[in-house]
């Protein structure tokens, strides 16, 4: 089947204020979950799903995206001399061969759906893939963005990568509000940014993953400021309805909050323990360190 989604944007230009002082010079993409980066584990979900283009939509203090998806002659020739051949394989895998890397700045904090709005040059007038780096979602190798295309290749419509949160947090996410639903594949009826737990139309929040068409572009150059003074992707799907059917698809896969100090170490406990370098080593450590007391609260929880 021929790949129709090509290409995909990754709105990297934040500031990551909630990893403060880690992120004052380092980007929050950049931090690490065991040995790769946010960054990398969104790009490499991308590939798996078949784009072939990588847009990062950056700012003047993420030069370290660029680097890292760059080459490193030094590096890989240092490798080299010493025979460390596994390692320059990993290095020079970072981004296969046939995959482009293309950076675009965003002059201004104005929010996700200006960001997209900056790719649109690069872009052109063809669907594409929205990827936040900060949710990092485990799906055992069916990646969600593959699940989401292969929805597109049938549907050819914008999609939405949606999940059940609890209803106290509704004003953490887009929610949508879902009409006529086939499995994991629903209608969406409207979405509105961050509504209030009493205002919600549903707890179905959209979380770090979209497929969109190129008509989003003319919403979002037109939309006035949202919530929070911000362009908000969210207002310009809203608007995107009244002309084209959206979808939500509850993705199959465990998603982590990576833009939160709990959901990032979260995140590096559990990959720590599915890493095969490393997962029986660090089993024995946390039993060994916390079996004991892990048991103990696990007993006063059921009790």
């Amino acid at each position: 089947m021929e790949k129709i989604i090509k290409k995909a944007v990754f709105p990297v230009a934040g500031l990551g204020t909630r990893f403060l002082p880690a992120t004052k010079a380092n980007p929050k993409e950049m931090l690490t979950v065991v040995d790769k980066p946010l960054i990398q584990y969104a790009a490499e979900e991308a590939v798996n799903a078949g784009i072939e283009e990588l847009i990062f939509v950056t700012s003047s203090s993420k030069r370290a995206i660029e680097d890292h998806f760059d080459k490193n002659y030094e590096l890989e020739s240092e490798l080299e001399k010493k025979g460390k051949t596994e390692l320059l394989r990993i290095v020079q895998e970072v981004v296969p061969a046939n995959v482009t890397c293309v950076y675009v700045r965003q002059p201004e904090a104005l929010g996700l759906g200006h960001a997209v709005l900056c790719a649109k040059p690069v872009v052109g007038d063809e669907p594409f893939a929205v990827i936040l780096a900060d949710d990092l979602i485990n799906c055992g190798g069916n990646c969600v963005l593959g699940q989401m295309a292969s929805v597109y290749n049938d549907q050819h419509a914008s999609i939405l990568g949606v999940e059940e949160v609890p209803v106290d947090e509704t004003d953490k996410y887009g929610i949508v509000d879902p009409g006529e639903t086939d499995g994991r594949i629903s209608q969406v009826r409207s979405i509105v940014e961050k509504p209030a737990p009493e205002d919600a139309r549903s707890n179905l929040a959209v979380v770090g993953r979209y497929i969109l068409t190129p008509a989003i572009f003319k919403y979002l150059e037109k939309i006035p400021r949202g919530a929070g003074g911000e362009i908000q992707l969210t207002d310009a799907i809203e608007e995107l309805l009244a002309e084209e059917r959206v979808l939500a698809y509850r993705f199959a896969g465990k998603r982590y909050d990576c833009g939160s100090k709990l959901g990032y170490l979260q995140a590096t406990i559990e990959f720590a323990l599915e890493h095969p370098e490393l997962r029986e080593a660090f089993l024995e450590y946390l039993m060994s360190e916390f079996g004991q007391a892990g048991k103990g609260l696990l007993k006063a929880i059921n009790d």
